[in-house]
């Protein structure tokens, strides 16, 4: 018979298309970087290519909704390790305006790889500190060099610390400064049609380190080109604090003063807002990162995910910085929602289901792409991920290879396919370039934690 089909990946243990379809001993067949068909054994199609899954667990890619993947240069930075959120925050500043194009593409390059190897086959970046200009434009040519599904935020701080804001003056800018190059970006390198690989969004880091002007006319702007909104929002209690004695309101009721409040915007953390103000996020359509490692790690307490969904809002997965989290695997930050959920509601507040559901479909809705990604529908993108966990890990777990694949792993990502491109195979990147861009970051990483 003959077939136009690209690649058929088949054999699955149990194939997920959704979150209301799984399909035992499941098929999926890719044609043109999309999803053309998915059917149970012995109804496979003829392919070009064809990948066993073969008592493997297979799943939509899993897609990362908040990062700063630049900050794998300065990942377990000892003298940062135990302080506050704005400890961390003031020691890292310095060495971070050290940040150039070279140190933007290597520290991209090796992200992307990083989370390729967990899964994660889309992902928005939160890149906020501007020493130097065109660091966007690196994190970009690295995602196109590798192939990788990429939604670049233009992020920005105008308010530094001589102006009663926390970073340094050495990474902000100014209002021009951030709206003019937030403009060139979304020209140069927003693709708004189905599929893109690239896409751009605008993203003022935080209430504290921007002025009111910037988060204003950065969502003017963002409507005029019909691009996305991201920012941190009630990420932590000084947040509060900070947002009544500079603007007289809480961080909620400034979001929505600046105009905000609009189903293009997701923020990350989102662990502070109060009942009346988690309502009226939640009929905005406003969507939230969680991101269960961070939030652990630097003991800020956590999202109400369980709350969250109830009312409507789009949740997603967040991995957040490489030097908060130091990691950036999507299966450990899927497995943590899980955790996170069940510790804070009970045994019946979170299960594996809810925990990928909010990884997949939940974070394409965050980035305004439910459409086609986050599922294996036919018509979707063909980001998918064949999984694979150690059969002594697997012993005993006969019953619900969904449940397993978080209690028992850990588990690593053996296949990742992103619009139908094989990226990670039996376990390891199929990227050419990175044993060179490892040695290119280990001494830019060097040249920025000793200044050498």
């Amino acid at each position: 018979m003959s077939t136009a089909v690209d690649l058929l990946v088949k054999d699955a243990e149990l194939l997920v298309v959704d979150g209301e379809r799984e399909i035992p001993g499941g098929w999926i067949a890719v044609t043109d970087g999309r999803v053309t068909a998915v059917g149970a054994g012995g109804s496979e199609l003829e392919a070009s290519t064809t990948l066993s899954a073969s008592g493997r667990l297979v799943t939509p890619g899993l897609i990362n909704t908040h990062h700063h993947i630049y900050q794998n240069l300065t990942r377990s930075y000892a003298p940062a390790v135990n302080g506050t959120l704005f400890d961390w925050l003031t020691t890292l500043y310095p060495l971070w305006a050290r940040l150039d194009e070279e140190a933007a593409y290597v520290s991209a390059y090796v992200g992307m790889a990083e989370l390729l190897m967990g899964g994660c086959t889309t992902s928005s970046d939160h890149l906020y500190v501007h020493p130097r200009p065109y660091l966007v434009d690196a994190e970009i040519r690295a995602a196109r060099d590798i192939g990788f599904r990429f939604h670049a935020t233009r992020g920005s701080m105008t308010r530094s610390v001589e102006d009663g804001g926390l970073p340094p003056r050495s990474v902000t800018q100014s209002t021009d400064e951030v709206l003019a190059d937030s403009e060139r970006l979304i020209k140069a390198h927003h693709d708004p049609q189905p599929g893109a690989l690239i896409r751009v969004a605008l993203a003022p880091c935080s209430p504290f380190s921007v002025t009111k002007d910037v988060m204003t006319a950065t969502a003017e702007l963002a409507e005029r080109y019909d691009v996305r909104l991201h920012t941190h929002l009630a990420e932590d209690r000084d947040e509060d604090t900070y947002c009544l004695e500079t603007y007289g309101c809480r961080p909620v009721e400034y979001f929505e003063d600046t105009g905000w409040m609009s189903d293009r915007t997701w923020v990350a953390h989102c662990i502070y807002p109060n009942d009346d103000e988690l309502r009226r996020l939640a009929a905005a359509g406003v969507g939230v990162a969680h991101c269960p490692s961070s939030n652990m790690l630097i003991g800020g307490g956590t999202a109400r995910v369980k709350e969250m969904r109830e009312l409507g809002l789009p949740v997603g997965i967040g991995c957040d910085g490489s030097a908060s989290t130091d990691h950036a695997s999507l299966w450990m930050e899927t497995r943590g929602a899980l955790l996170l959920g069940r510790y804070r509601g009970g045994p019946g507040a979170m299960t594996a289901r809810d925990a990928l559901d909010i990884a997949t479909r939940g974070s394409a809705r965050c980035l305004g792409r439910a459409d086609e990604l986050g599922h294996l529908r036919p018509g979707a993108c063909a980001d998918l991920v064949v999984w694979d966990l150690h059969e002594v890990a697997l012993a005993g777990a006969l019953s619900d290879p969904v449940e397993a694949w978080l209690r028992c792993g850990p588990a690593r990502a053996w296949t990742t396919v992103v619009g139908g491109r094989v990226l990670v195979e039996r376990g390891e990147p199929v990227l050419a370039g990175l044993r060179d861009v490892l040695r290119d970051h280990g001494r830019v990483a060097r040249r920025m934690q000793q200044g050498v």
